[in-house]
């Protein structure tokens, strides 16, 4: 019987054995991971948001609060340089740009629209991300990543019409889950990421909004409204390595 055992367990193991060789035969890149560093691209879509934090009285006691109702899809492009630091950890730098715009709409306590605004904003992104991947299985190997990034707006400009202004500067905290697809001459990498903006975008230093006397103009209720602005956005990104 333990003649037989034995047999047995050395069948199962050639056969495991020649099975992990097929299937890294089968592997498309099976050295590719093992790069100390290596350059990649990205293509993708965005949606952007606002964080508000309402004060919510103006000048005459009134109630406003600021709101958006719906979402509209962006652009997303930039570069990736990848950096092996383990088996399973890579440290990247994904300097990207964002093209996106927001519709914002301004709201009485009684549910009255008192103003519509759209913001652009075109955010150069300069992002440092931990990633961690799991072992890979045949041709894919799925992945968490996490990391923070300054942005800074060139869409952003100081007209006296806005209803409100946001800061140039920005600073997220991204967190997100990918996928490594391996083909036969590339590395496809689908990736779903959240960014969540850390600093308070808000510009409150608005002196166009007072006439030669000081007195506040009209468009002054929509920033005394709000106490704190943050930004977020959502990214799938196609990265091509």
């Amino acid at each position: 019987m333990k003649l037989l055992k034995y047999i047995l367990t050395g069948l199962f193991l050639t056969a495991l054995g020649e099975i992990s060789a097929q299937n890294f035969m089968d592997q498309n890149q099976p050295m590719v991971d093992f790069k100390r560093l290596h350059f990649g691209y990205l293509v993708g879509l965005n949606s952007q948001d606002l964080h508000f934090s309402h004060t919510g009285i103006d000048q005459n006691g009134n109630k406003i609060y600021a709101e958006i109702p719906s979402y509209s899809p962006g652009f997303t492009v930039g570069l990736v340089g990848d950096l092996a630091l383990t088996q399973y950890f890579n440290l990247r730098a994904v300097p990207s740009l964002h093209f996106g715009s927001k519709d914002l709409v301004y709201n009485n306590q009684s549910g009255v629209t008192l103003g519509k605004e759209s913001i652009k904003s075109n955010y150069l992104m300069l992002p440092l991300e931990l990633k961690y991947s799991s072992l890979r299985l045949n041709n894919s190997r799925p992945y968490l990543m996490v990391g923070g990034a300054a942005a800074y707006d060139l869409a952003s400009k100081k007209d006296p019409e806005d209803l409100i202004r946001l800061k140039k500067l920005n600073y997220f905290l991204e967190i997100g889950v990918g996928c490594d697809l391996y083909f036969e001459y590339f590395k496809l990498n689908p990736e779903l990421k959240l960014c969540i903006g850390l600093n308070n975008v808000l510009d409150k230093d608005r002196p166009e909004l007072f006439d030669d006397k000081g007195n506040a103009l009209p468009n002054l209720q929509y920033t005394n409204a709000l106490s704190k602005v943050t930004s977020n956005m959502i990214v799938l990104s196609f990265f091509f390595e």
